[in-house]
């Protein structure tokens, strides 16, 4: 199984932005077959080196992550997230 997480942060950081993206993560929910979890979180703390959401997904096999990185509802994901995003960081492992 492969753990999956990236962390955004926005060039807009106001609560209204995030909650946005937040929702449009969450939207890829029983939307994408090979997704067997899926989390989505905005930041409590809000500290300088605070991202401001995280994304943690679990698929079963580099080939699921590789079919969950090129499904149309994701592609919607990816064209949210480069209008808003400042920067992202991503994290792939195997559990």
């Amino acid at each position: 199984m492969i753990k999956h997480i990236v962390f955004f942060k926005l060039k807009d950081r106001s609560p209204e932005q995030v909650a946005e993206t937040v929702a449009v993560l969450r939207n890829m929910e029983g939307r994408i077959p090979q997704l067997l979890s899926i989390e989505v979180g905005a930041d409590l703390i809000h500290s300088e080196r605070s991202f401001d959401i995280a994304l943690v997904t679990v698929v079963a096999s580099m080939e699921d992550l590789q079919a969950y990185q090129v499904h149309p509802a994701h592609k919607e994901v990816i064209a949210h997230i480069n209008e808003v995003k400042e920067l992202s960081v991503a994290v792939d492992y195997e559990i």
